[in-house]
């Protein structure tokens, strides 16, 4: 097999096919109608040949055409059971989703109007939480019994802490490493379907037990033969497929019904979302063309630890990279054993997906949760004297210029305080109002908004938490759906992996908290606007030596340099006062840009 470019990849991925369950049974049932045809003609020719051969005996007669008769009716149920199972499953996949959800629906709808009887806030408080806890787990369940899409779907709903009621979130966790495991049989027969060869015939080792299991696919340990290399197989489960029209159809069903009953909570854009970006994260060939171009693109920053195995080879539904094994990010026994600094580990990831935000033409991973990334103990460099390794790229994104420079502005007034600029690049971005401004500032920074207005730099505090939570049981949920309805989708990709890098860092339990991490990001927008003002200085006509191009770019690199010079007297600060094993988390006083 040959390693395919990322040209022939590119081509590959572009040219991929979607066929709807309705086309395939259509096809199905015309090749079992074939088959028949051709089953009827074998048996009908060798009937003649044998009754010239034999005496016209009646019971002869009724005795082969009964043996045909049975011949012919077997093979068509046999041909056709397959299409009966999966007809009976689909039913069956069906009928949990919707019986859950009518039994939600009664039990929201029971719930609000016992809640109105009430007028304790407290027991109003508790009866509403009761409810989503006992719809969550309800709704978990039939998660794990479908699995695949539906597992893929509770993993997105238990980052979704800004949106959601943490006994939503909270129920779902247990989904990120509950995974399905498809059978090595199963995994053999669609290698020899995808590839026309037999593992052994590739293979000189392939471990039968998965290394890991995700929602979409699993990952196997093998030894090319020719080569001997040590390789990461990851084969997706080979059932998906055939199921991912209708769990997008259930999907859809399910928040358009949610939206009927409920019209405050329009979820629907997370179903839509889902329509374009599965079909993506299905085709291997494509994430193989994604690890490719981000590791060329980090290969121009190797001041960052950032590792992307190697592609050997793809197909649709199987990927082969080189094997880079590490431990999960939030391990801190083993951080702490191979004395990794859980500071630096969150700075790193804060440099990472700034730079696939903010630097130019760089490609966005859009799904960095704990199961995508590793880390391990680095041998060719002292600092930092680690690596992180990011193995899923299936679902990305490419960021227009200017909506990454109206977001780097928009971050920069953010950690500045600067209220109306938040507001005016809020709306170039996301085209919120000011109405909308304080929930949307929340969103995407994760922060109650009283934070937001003072400093972002503070750890978030349980009762900050807390605040948060209460505010969304009290009505602002309707509001901040209805507002993420209505923004970019390229928008709700970035808060999407705003929200998984922050979960990341908290479970580092670092000494500085968040303060480092919106240092860096800091100066990742300066840079960006920086590189903004250059360009518009170059357009104007003249040379740069020009008195009012040179005045302006003076103004920009004094502008720039007095961010740079800010933001590295505030880390140096930070970095003596780790050293003196001083905590620097309460010392969270915003630093003025």
């Amino acid at each position: 097999m040959k390693c395919l470019s990322i040209n022939s990849l590119g081509r590959l991925a572009s040219n991929r096919t979607w066929t709807c369950s309705n086309c395939r049974t259509q096809l199905l049932v015309a090749q079992v109608k074939t088959s028949q045809r051709s089953l009827a003609r074998q048996y009908s020719t060798g009937f003649s040949r044998y009754s010239r051969r034999l005496p016209k005996s009646p019971r002869r007669k009724v005795a082969v055409l009964t043996a045909t008769a049975t011949a012919a009716t077997g093979a068509g149920l046999l041909a056709f059971t397959d299409e009966i199972k999966h007809g009976y499953d689909a039913t069956e996949r069906a009928g949990r989703v919707a019986t859950t959800l009518t039994i939600c629906i009664n039990d929201y709808r029971t719930t609000l109007n016992k809640r109105d009887q009430t007028e304790d806030p407290t027991e109003q408080d508790t009866i509403l939480r009761s409810c989503h806890k006992r719809c969550a787990e309800r709704t978990l369940k039939v998660l794990e019994k479908n699995g695949g899409i539906f597992i893929k779907l509770g993993q997105h709903l238990s980052a979704m802490t800004y949106l959601l009621p943490r006994e939503w979130t909270d129920t779902f966790i247990p989904l990120q490493d509950k995974c399905p495991v498809s059978s090595f049989e199963s995994i053999e027969e669609m290698f020899r379907s995808d590839t026309g060869e037999e593992l052994k015939d590739y293979f000189s080792e392939f471990s039968e037990q998965p290394l890991g299991a995700a929602s979409l696919a699993q990952v196997h340990l093998a030894t090319i033969k020719e080569s001997g290399q040590k390789v990461a197989v990851k084969v997706q489960h080979p059932g998906l497929a055939q199921w991912a029209p209708l769990d997008l159809a259930l999907t859809r069903f399910t928040f358009t019904t949610l939206k009927k009953f409920f019209p405050e909570y329009d979820l629907e854009w997370l179903s839509s979302e889902m329509d374009v970006s599965l079909p993506q994260e299905l085709d291997f060939q494509l994430e193989a063309a994604n690890a490719i171009r981000t590791k060329e693109y980090f290969a121009q920053l190797p001041e960052i630890p950032l590792v992307i195995p190697d592609v050997i080879w793809a197909k649709k539904r199987i990927l082969v990279m080189a094997n880079e094994s590490g431990h999960r990010l939030d391990d801190l026994e083993y951080l702490d054993s191979n004395h990794i600094d859980r500071d630096e580990v969150s700075a790193t990831l804060a440099r990472i997906f700034n730079e696939m935000i903010f630097g130019k033409n760089a490609p966005l991973h859009c799904d960095p949760h704990g199961g995508n990334l590793a880390i391990r103990k680095a041998t060719r460099r002292r600092h930092p004297n680690f690596e992180i390794i990011i193995y899923d790229h299936g679902l990305y994104r490419d960021i227009p210029e200017s909506l990454r420079r109206s977001y780097a502005k928009m971050w920069l007034a953010v950690i500045d305080g600067d209220m109306p600029a938040m507001k005016r690049y809020a709306h170039e971005v996301a085209g919120i109002t000011d109405e909308q401004f304080p929930l949307f500032a929340s969103a995407i920074t994760g922060r109650d908004y009283t934070v937001v207005k003072s400093s972002i730099l503070k750890s978030r505090s349980e009762e900050e938490k807390k605040t948060m939570s209460h505010a969304l049981q009290e009505g602002l949920l309707s509001d901040l759906v209805t507002m993420l309805g209505q923004v970019p989708r390229i928008i709700l990709l970035i808060l999407k992996t705003n929200d998984l890098t922050r979960s990341l860092d908290e479970n580092l339990h670092t000494r500085q908290g968040p303060m480092r991490s919106f240092m860096i990001l800091a100066r990742y927008c300066a840079r960006t606007v920086f590189r903004e003002q250059l360009e518009e200085i170059r357009e104007r006509p003249g040379s740069l030596l020009w008195p009012g191009n040179a005045l302006r770019f003076i103004a920009a690199c004094l502008g720039y340099l007095r961010v740079e010079l800010k933001l590295e007297a505030f880390e140096l600060w930070l970095s003596v006062k780790r050293m003196v094993g001083m905590n620097t988390v309460h010392y969270a006083s915003a630093v003025s840009l």
